[in-house]
């Protein structure tokens, strides 16, 4: 066999994997629009509640699709960007007066986390290097 037909790895070990997280990725960010302009006209979280609930699932569901690469996520620059992300989301829900400027926050950090350089978001703080791929540094 010359390999041409040969599907390609997925970083995570799961076939479908990079199908699975844009697909993910794209209900996560519809889901926490209509939570932000929920929020912003003035809904509760008991209006909001379905697209609240959808937001957590797919956050989670993202969130161990990148553990199952490896638990070092965490310490690169996508994992720390995520994990305040999630400190502000927290705060928002300590303080709901002030919930909307909050989550836009998170939302502002979310995106810089997943669009920053390569080097950037593969930064590992642990190992003070970029994280590698395939034998290559990204």
């Amino acid at each position: 066999m010359n390999g041409v037909n040969k599907p390609k790895a997925s970083p995570y070990g799961l076939p479908s994997a990079r199908a699975l997280q844009v697909l993910l990725r794209s209900i996560h960010i519809v889901a926490m629009a209509l939570v932000l302009g929920g929020l912003a006209q003035g809904g509760t979280h008991e209006t909001l509640w379905t697209p609240i609930l959808v937001t957590i699932l797919s956050g989670v569901l993202l969130l161990g699709l990148d553990l199952a690469r490896g638990s070092m996520v965490i310490s690169q620059g996508s994992g720390v960007a995520a994990l305040f992300k999630l400190a502000l989301l927290g705060l928002g829900n300590i303080f709901p007066a002030v919930r909307l400027p909050f989550y836009l926050a998170a939302t502002f950090v979310a995106s810089v986390g997943s669009h920053m350089p390569a080097r950037w978001r593969h930064f590992s703080l642990v190992t003070g290097k970029v994280a590698e791929k395939k034998g290559k540094a990204e």
